[in-house]
């Protein structure tokens, strides 16, 4: 492959996401704002779902033509042979007819696995610097018989599988990032119910151990790490809960025995507030909406989703499908762009992972 100016050899795998949601949409607009990244990134995806984007959203580009052009490629050693100013497109996923914007379906969740799956494979094989992913749905992911939540546990389980490992041995972790706020969560997508029973010892220090490795594996060695209480006040000394004394002290103790700049717990209605003020570099959540409203608050538009844990780089927007809107032009590349962006720094800070 062709030398790029980030990269080398290797370029950035974009996944088209949901075919009947934003995702094809907002992957021509990035190319519209950063034609540069035409010849750093290529799609998996479906050829005749992102054309159809293309002319929806009528994007200009640097191409001589004035409009954003595809050019499908077989093979990603074939993104050499990409002409200048094209976007380069994989055919990932098979689509027996043309899905309808904003509506869920069996075959839109098959063709999005398929493109995960491919992006995840390329990055195992070494063909790709990075995987970014766009929006996916959970209903349409279930409608087509995959049987993982989202992103983060199928990426986990391909993973898990390529190294010949159980997933318990692979363990991951979700981070949302902001301008001004990053936050890593124990658990992820289950129950409230299953989210308290996840707040133990091994798991809030498991949490921050994963945190530390990549934060260090970004140039941060001494990244500053909050957890954050799980009950009103941290618990209040024993009054509002045990869980602060039992279970996540403990965990912040012997974090910090192993050389992690790690404090906690703290008061989770004030601990992100800190950290936006400069407090702390991270913020470690209890469970799913601790963590996630906070980021997206301050900045839906600019979130970044990155998966700690994996063996490769993966970050994806921070929102989700967009049915309502899917189909009209209107959604917003910002959170790509960001995510694009994310993994571009990961990968650089990280020469060899």
């Amino acid at each position: 492959m062709s030398p790029n100016p980030a990269f080398g050899t290797l370029p950035v795998v974009l996944t088209m996401g949901d075919p009947a949601g934003v995702g094809p949409e907002i992957i021509a607009k990035v190319f519209a704002e950063r034609p540069e990244w035409l010849r750093e990134v290529v799609v998996a995806g479906d050829v005749a779902t992102l054309q159809r984007a293309v002319q929806l959203t009528q994007l200009s580009s640097s191409s001589a033509t004035g409009r954003l052009m595809l050019a499908q490629i077989n093979r990603l050693s074939d993104f050499e042979q990409v002409p200048p100013g094209c976007l380069a497109v994989v055919q990932a996923c098979k689509l027996p007819q043309t899905v309808m914007p904003g509506r869920i379906s069996a075959e839109a969740g098959r063709a999005a696995a398929d493109c995960i799956g491919f992006a995840a494979q390329a990055a195992l094989d070494g063909q790709v610097c990075a995987v970014v992913t766009a929006p996916i749905h959970k209903e349409a992911l279930a409608a087509a018989g995959v049987g993982y939540p989202g992103h983060t546990e199928l990426l986990q389980a391909i993973a898990a599988a390529h190294q010949r490992v159980p997933v318990s041995e692979l363990p991951v972790r979700m981070m949302l990032s902001c301008p001004g706020l990053r936050t890593v969560l124990v658990s992820i997508h289950v129950s409230l119910r299953q989210a308290l029973e996840a707040v133990t010892i091994p798991q809030v220090l498991q949490t921050l151990r994963i945190t530390s490795t990549h934060f260090r594996r970004c140039g941060m060695p001494d990244v500053r790490i909050a957890v954050a209480g799980l009950n009103p006040h941290a618990g209040e000394g024993g009054l509002f809960g045990r869980e602060e004394i039992d279970v996540i002290a403990p965990a912040v103790e012997q974090a910090r025995r192993e050389g992690i700049s790690a404090s906690g717990p703290h008061a989770p209605d004030t601990v992100f507030m800190r950290a936006r003020q400069g407090e702390f570099d991270v913020v470690v959540a209890m469970y799913h909406d601790q963590g996630l409203i906070p980021v997206k608050l301050l900045g839906l538009e600019h979130g970044v989703n990155t998966t700690l844990g994996l063996p490769f780089v993966r970050t994806s927007p921070d929102h989700g499908t967009a049915f309502d809107i899917a189909g009209t032009g209107r959604a917003s590349p910002a959170s790509l762009i960001a995510a694009i962006d994310a993994a571009m720094k990961t990968h650089i800070s990280a020469p060899g992972t």
